[in-house]
């Protein structure tokens, strides 16, 4: 069951990886309306490879513990440079890779120190609705620093509110996958979700693929975290020997974002314009 569950999720994170990849190819400064993206081909082979990602990924989680599921989903971030390289016709760099590998690291050591839930998540509607407003509050806030800045602090922090969306939407898919199918909860999971798309594709438009995915992996599970303890009642890491290594984690984590924006966007590639 093990060997099953690890299997679909690195097939999961191949495919999440490669999905980005293709999304980001198509994408540039004057290509970033979801309208005019889904008529390219590209992209769309993107989407359903990052939908079959998280169809993997879900369908690991009936194999194997969240515990041991999750980390793994940190290899998409090793994944994607590579797959962007190839789509770009050049070979990943090895400071990307190294740096890559550091973001790695450090997400599977926070996904290791936060206990399992063993409870029933619930969320009221008052609850989803300070979920909604805390993760667009946040996002906007991003969203308008990100207007004063450098490119490259633009592509992270417009994949930042991007995963805040994105770690919402899996908030309130968690509550979803045990049951509690609620009309209104139904009709509020897909909000943040295609908010963050369109996010996430103005990232990867700013030219810099390897800092945009890393923000996004960074801040996708965080943002679950916190929303999961704090309106969901799940625990946190305790004690000092946890608490560090979270703390130590997220450093490497943050280290390895700051050493993949240091080694610059790749040779840009002339895309066709849609007319």
């Amino acid at each position: 069951m093990s060997v099953a569950a690890v299997g679909l999720a690195l097939l999961g994170s191949l495919f999440f990886a490669l999905g980005a990849a293709l999304q980001q190819s198509e994408t540039g400064p004057d290509r970033v309306a979801l309208r005019h993206l889904a008529r390219r081909p590209r992209w769309l082979l993107g989407g359903l490879a990052v939908g079959a990602g998280t169809a993997l990924h879900v369908l690991a989680l009936r194999y194997g513990p969240l515990t041991l599921v999750q980390p793994l989903g940190a290899a998409s971030l090793l994944f994607a440079l590579p797959c962007a390289a190839a789509l770009r016709h050049r070979r990943p760099r090895p400071r990307e890779l190294a740096a890559a590998a550091a973001v790695a690291a450090g997400l599977t050591g926070l996904v290791l120190t936060v206990p399992e839930h063993t409870g029933d998540p619930r969320l009221g509607p008052w609850g989803a609705v300070a979920l909604l407003a805390g993760a667009a509050t946040v996002a906007l806030g991003l969203l308008a620093v990100s207007r004063r800045v450098s490119p490259t602090a633009r592509a992270g922090l417009l994949a930042m509110a991007a995963g805040v969306l994105y770690g919402a939407t899996a908030t309130l898919t968690r509550v979803l996958v045990d049951g509690a199918w609620e009309p209104w909860l139904l009709l509020a999971a897909p909000l943040p979700a295609l908010a963050a798309l369109g996010l996430l594709q103005r990232a990867y438009a700013c030219g810099h693929f390897g800092v945009a995915f890393a923000s996004l992996q960074v801040a996708d599970p965080l943002t679950a975290v916190v929303f999961g303890a704090v309106l969901l009642g799940e625990p946190l890491p305790t004690g000092a020997t946890a608490t560090l290594t979270a703390l130590a984690a997220a450093l490497l984590a943050a280290c390895g974002t700051v050493a993949l924006a240091r080694t610059g966007p790749p040779p840009a590639v002339h895309v066709p314009q849609v007319r």
